[in-house]
Formats: C-alpha cells, structure tokens, sequence
C-alpha cells in the first residue's frame, strides 16, 4: 500500500490518502489540490514533488510505533 500525505506538500494540511498504485495516489492528491487548496493548474512539476512524496504505508506505521 502506497501513501501520501498532503501536508508534506501543504504545511498545516492533514488530508491524506492511500492506494495500490502510485499512479491512483497522484490522480486523488491531484484531485485534492484542485477541490481543497483552490490549484486550477497542476504542473508537472507539483506531479514530481507529489511523487516525491509517496512512501510505503508500512514506513508510516514503523514511525509511529
């Protein structure tokens, strides 16, 4: 399970989202951005740094225990 976390992107944002594939967690972030933070355009390179940003759910649940 992949995972992103918006606030990485957006300081104080807490929405977050998880699925199989990298590429469904890129299309719901790019949805995210455009319905909750206003973004009308998404450049390619808001796409790389959400990439960037996409870990294992496991490393999340290893940080937090």
């Amino acid at each position: 399970m992949r995972r992103f976390e918006c606030g990485s992107l957006v300081p104080g944002c807490d929405w977050h989202t998880r699925a199989n594939e990298d590429a469904e967690v890129v299309r719901r972030a790019v949805d995210h951005l455009r319905t909750a933070h206003g973004e009308d355009i998404i450049r390619e390179t808001m796409v790389d740094n959400i990439k960037a940003r996409i870990s294992d759910d496991d490393d999340v649940v290893r940080t937090q225990a």
